[in-house]
């Protein structure tokens, strides 16, 4: 299957980023998350809970509203944070990864599931960093990295490989194609972390 990056036009820039955790509310409005969580739970800050979670998710039209209500400066708002698209087919590495990422207040998080999901993120969403799950249900990595580095607006995207097994032959194979680093799950967040922002802070 062929991924969306492929024939896709390139941006010239960034979109904004539409939703946003109750951890970047907090830091983008300077005040606690638990302040934050009580506005949502009370009605005075609008968003949604992610399906089957305890996450919740404010749209930024929402945010903009409540920024206004309380005379807080917009230029606030997407303060020069790396992006990072989390690539894996697994919803609770998928989420616990966003939430620890978004925790973390460095990184703005994006996901997908799927190659093809994928190849349509990286093109909206511009990262900086793609962690990427060896094995998706319509494609390998291989694919997705070789899509990825033949399309010249993406050449200083970063990617991370993580898998249950790579042995070295893949990992060569996995070079080649353009990877630059891998992590063997389970994994430590921390160390993946530290090196989403070894990464990002190399691209500077």
């Amino acid at each position: 299957m062929k991924l969306a990056v492929e024939g896709s036009s390139p941006s010239s820039a960034r979109s904004p980023q539409l939703i946003y955790s109750t951890g970047d509310v907090a830091e983008i409005c300077g005040i606690s998350q638990q302040t934050v969580i009580r506005c949502f739970d009370s009605g005075k800050l609008q968003g949604f809970r992610v399906p089957g979670s305890r996450f919740r998710r404010i749209p930024r039209d929402a945010l903009i509203r409540f920024m206004k209500e309380h005379s807080i400066p917009l230029d606030r708002l997407d303060m020069g944070r790396r992006r990072v698209l989390v690539v894996d087919d697994d919803p609770e590495i998928v989420e616990m990864l966003r939430e620890l990422l978004e925790r973390d207040g460095r990184f703005e998080v994006a996901t997908a599931s799927t190659g093809f999901d994928a190849g349509v993120k990286v093109k909206e969403f511009q990262p900086d960093v793609i962690v990427l799950d060896y094995m998706l249900p319509d494609v390998n990595g291989n694919k997705v990295c070789r899509t990825i580095r033949s399309d010249p607006t993406l050449q200083n995207v970063r990617i991370i490989i993580v898998s249950g097994v790579i042995n070295p032959q893949e990992r060569d194979a996995l070079r080649e194609c353009g990877a630059d680093d891998f992590f063997q799950k389970p994994f430590s967040i921390k160390k993946l972390v530290d090196r989403i922002t070894e990464l990002t802070c190399a691209k500077a």
